[in-house]
């Protein structure tokens, strides 16, 4: 019996506010190795029919959570990389759904150029069969819940930005709320409707997820360029294709698009500092990471971690590890905030 139910005392509020859990959670680990692949293609079987290409059935590993997010069902599916599955519409599924499925990259993998081989959006009610192999995201969603022809075309750009955003809500799931349910659902849907059928107002009902994966792609730019002397508010616009107004809104949460970069370069001095094997000095360091002044650099280190550069270094080759989070006193309160804030490596969520 849940413990909710057998106390009676605790207040609907902290209810709503505890972690998202995922609704369904199923390993194959769980029965006979020449039993899994059945068993994994029982899950799926009252809405797709799945096959094995390729692989071995008797060594066939598979997990897969499911959580429910409002109207959607969020599914993150784990099998091994050297089996090749088919997936098949069923001629008539139990449920009317939207269906958009994305091959997962790993983080060290090469990005996909061709963005509608990596997204795909159908209607179950419409055959159709693709294929997967290793980890996939698929997202149901009832058929009147978005506003598109059945057969609708998708630009390459729209394709990849909405798998762009639904591998960022996937990273993001163990920070949800329960409270964060209505609205993440709500968001998600009128993403999918700005992809499956494109309009003014559907794109500014969108524009807290399209936020989120700006901020994303934009963290990437500046972590690929970190270094680089010539990293701007104004070559990261032209990098990403946004405005420069824009792109102050969306990091407005940290405190500025430069205030960013310049304590993500300090955060990256701070690592160099404290690696025991780094043998360059701290000036050395901290002008690879654009930092010509030494005093200065020093006042803005010891400002951001509460210590200096040489008490930094001297603490981590004793093996001594403290925060190195770049924070900001955020309070996350949208779906916007949310995947924000975590992006950027803010802190205080729903403390």
């Amino acid at each position: 019996m849940d413990a909710r139910a057998r106390c009676g005392k605790l207040s609907s509020d902290i209810i709503v506010d505890e972690p998202l859990r995922c609704a369904i959670e199923c390993d194959t680990d769980c029965v006979r190795a020449s039993d899994r692949f059945e068993v994994f293609r029982n899950w799926h079987s009252a809405v797709m029919n799945v096959e094995l290409k390729c692989g071995d059935v008797l060594s066939f590993e598979a997990k897969e959570k499911i959580w429910q997010i409002g109207e959607i069902a969020f599914a993150a599916i784990d099998h091994s990389p050297l089996h090749l599955l088919c997936w098949e519409h069923k001629k008539k599924p139990a449920v009317d759904n939207w269906v958009v499925t994305v091959k997962a990259a790993t983080a060290d993998g090469p990005k996909n150029p061709v963005s509608n081989q990596r997204l795909r959006i159908a209607n179950l009610v419409v055959p159709g069969t693709y294929e997967s192999e290793g980890s996939l995201i698929a997202l149901f969603l009832p058929y009147g819940a978005v506003d598109a022809p059945l057969h609708p075309e998708i630009a390459d750009h729209a394709a990849e930005f909405l798998a762009d955003y639904l591998i960022l809500l996937s990273q993001n799931l163990s920070h949800l709320r329960r409270s964060d349910v209505f609205r993440i659902g709500e968001a998600t849907i009128h993403l999918v409707s700005a992809v499956l059928l494109p309009s003014r107002e559907k794109l500014a009902q969108a524009q807290a997820p399209i936020d989120a994966v700006i901020t994303t792609r934009a963290i990437r730019a500046i972590d690929a360029r970190l270094a680089d002397a010539d990293l701007s508010p104004e070559r990261l616009c032209r990098t990403i294709g946004v405005s420069r107004s824009r792109l102050y809104r969306i990091f407005e949460p940290a405190g500025g698009i430069s205030n960013y970069i310049r304590r993500k370069r300090l955060l990256e001095t701070r690592r160099a500092l404290s690696d025991s094997n780094n043998v360059y000095s701290i000036s050395q360091i901290a002008e690879k990471m654009g930092f010509t002044d030494p005093s200065n650099y020093s006042r803005m280190f010891k400002r951001e971690f509460g210590l200096s550069p040489k008490e930094a270094r001297m603490l981590g080759w004793q093996g001594i590890v403290t925060s190195e989070t770049v924070g900001s006193d955020v309070t996350i309160g949208t779906l916007n905030s949310l995947l924000v804030s975590n992006s950027l490596g803010l802190t205080n969520f729903h403390s």
